[in-house]
């Protein structure tokens, strides 16, 4: 039975040992050095790791920004193999002599359906859209297409052999299946389920990888090292063989580096796909089992069942493709052999609009950017903001009070929180609103009581609004005022009016009279002044107006 579980090269009398300083590896390429690995590092965005603990028949969750294992997830046999869907809310884990598939669902950790399968699988492959996994069936001999809308098998496709591995091209429309027996890519067509092609390998193929392209397949043919197909002559194009020992493959997202896992050399060797030569070879590991690159091509995690420095076993390690240094992610998995990978990106702002507004806050604001849904805070200089809704390219938010001056917006969502940047400035200004003063008189003319009524007019013009006002009416020489409106007061020959909250583009009124008999002939001139309001007036020329009226008796009063 032990022919049925997915077979790497022996490797237990291979195991090298690290120190954890470094280590050198002599490749066909030269003295590569080896950095063993170090303290966890963050990476970009959020990624969560799915690793196949083999041994303990379940799904490890490692969360790779802290390295903890948020959970452990029995799925009823020996894990194989694991893959996850795009939208990342379904794992799916090949578990051996169980012989199915378990469903996960990954909001709960918990198995939601199984799949029965003829035989024990031994490697797992989604089509783009989800709706279709392809399960490599090793000791059935066939690949088994399973609908993951009903968690049925919907098709078997004859492969003769073990079958190692198996990969799609990026549209779907062809799989790949490393087999043996005689060792070869099996070829299939997935619109008809049915072989098209055999192409000969040159040594037992392990795994394979198809660029974004789709016009070569990456095979790992361990002693033979990473061998290169073209896909449309389904014929060999390249063979790496400095690439030694490599029994697990994987591509960075813009397809021009490939990474091979190599138990037996304790390292992951990097490929130039443009020359398809071997560049380097990064050590610090024991027994790798699997590589994969994460969405932004930033990092390669590495599953490796012992630690190449320690007695501690079950590690996830990081590769940084930036630098090739390795760190490690997570420690004391119980056997990992395979990783799925789904990341979360980071958020990132590109604009904001309005970039002002009042530090007394309660500005609404339009934040655009990218992965901005899901967010679950916005802040303004690490204020809280209220009233936040999200897409995933833009966000409202009503900035809180702040002190004057320029902050950083930034968003936070289940992917982390987004990067410092000169687009997601937002400047506090002090608030203002503009008192533009008015004066206006009306004659009332009678033998008994004859007067003039004056109107002393406060308008808001802007840009917040009035929270308090005081204007004056200074009244002619031996005046006096009488019928004012609530909240004037008069002294001697002045008018003092206190207005309450005036709204941007409003006005508010205040009345008073003066009876004619007090006055002089001739012209006869009132005159307004805002005295103090707040916020601050940034316009003092409109503070001022005048009404002059021209009394010629108590019967005969003209005003303009």
């Amino acid at each position: 039975m032990q022919s049925s579980i997915r077979s790497r090269p022996p490797h237990a009398r291979w195991r090298r040992r690290i120190s954890a300083a470094a280590a050198v590896l002599l490749t066909a390429t030269g003295l590569v050095a080896l950095t063993g690995p170090s303290a966890h590092a963050v990476q970009p965005g959020r990624t969560t790791a799915y690793v196949s603990d083999f041994n303990g028949q379940a799904v490890s969750v490692v969360d790779t920004a802290t390295g903890a294992v948020t959970a452990s997830i029995p799925v009823g046999g020996f894990t194989q193999d694991v893959a996850i869907d795009g939208a990342g809310t379904t794992v799916y884990a090949a578990t051996a002599f169980a012989n199915a598939v378990s469903v996960v669902d990954t909001a709960t950790n918990t198995v939601a359906a199984t799949v029965p399968l003829a035989g024990i699988p031994t490697a797992l492959a989604l089509n783009p859209a989800g709706t279709a996994l392809y399960v490599a069936d090793t000791t059935a001999h066939v690949v088994e297409v399973v609908d993951t809308t009903g968690n049925t098998v919907t098709a078997t496709i004859p492969v003769a052999g073990n079958l190692q591995g198996i990969v799609l091209n990026p549209a779907g429309t062809t799989a790949y299946v490393a087999a043996t027996g005689p060792n070869r890519l099996v070829v299939i067509d997935t619109a008809t389920a049915a072989v098209t092609a055999n192409v000969p390998m040159p040594a037992i193929p392990y795994g394979a990888v198809a660029n974004p392209a789709g016009t070569a397949v990456y095979v790992a043919t361990a002693g033979a090292g990473i061998t290169k197909v073209d896909t449309a002559t389904n014929t060999v194009s390249a063979t790496i063989p400095a690439a030694v020992n490599t029994t697990s493959v994987a591509i960075g997202p813009d397809g021009s580096t490939v990474y091979g896992g190599s138990p037996l050399s304790s390292g992951v060797h990097v490929v130039d796909t443009a020359t398809d030569t071997l560049t380097t070879t990064v050590g610090g590991f024991s027994v790798p089992q699997d590589v994969e690159v994460n969405s932004a091509g930033t990092t390669v995690y590495v599953p490796d069942p012992v630690s190449g420095t320690s007695n501690v076993p079950g590690f996830l390690y990081a590769i940084d493709t930036a630098t090739n240094t390795v760190t490690t992610v997570a420690s004391g998995l119980s056997s990992p052999r395979e990783v799925a990978l789904h990341t979360i990106p980071a958020p990132e702002i590109t604009g904001l609009s309005p970039t002002s507004g009042t530090t007394a806050g309660g500005t609404v604001v339009t934040v655009t950017g990218t992965d901005l849904n899901g967010a679950t805070a916005i802040t303004f200089g690490g204020t809280p903001a209220t009233g936040v809704t999200c897409s995933s390219t833009s966000c409202t938010a009503t900035a809180p009070a702040h002190a004057a001056g320029t902050v950083d917006v930034r968003v936070t969502t289940p992917g982390g929180t987004s990067s410092i940047t000169p687009a997601g400035e937002f400047t506090y200004v002090a608030p203002a609103a503009d008192i533009d003063v008015d004066v206006s008189a009306q004659p009332h003319l009678g033998i008994l009581v004859p007067y003039l009524t004056y109107t002393l007019t406060a308008r808001d013009t802007g840009p917040d609004g009035v929270a308090s006002a005081t204007v004056t009416a200074s009244l002619p020489p031996g005046a006096t005022a009488t019928n004012l409106s609530p909240g004037c007061t008069v002294s001697s020959s002045t008018v003092t009016c206190v207005y309450g909250a005036i709204p941007n583009g409003t006005a508010v009124d205040k009345k008073f009279r003066v009876p004619l008999h007090l006055l002089s002939l001739g012209q006869v001139t009132v005159t307004g002044t805002r005295t103090a309001s707040s916020p601050a007036d940034p316009n003092p020329a409109n503070d001022t107006a005048s009404a002059t009226c021209t009394v010629v008796s108590i019967i005969l009063t003209t005003c303009p």
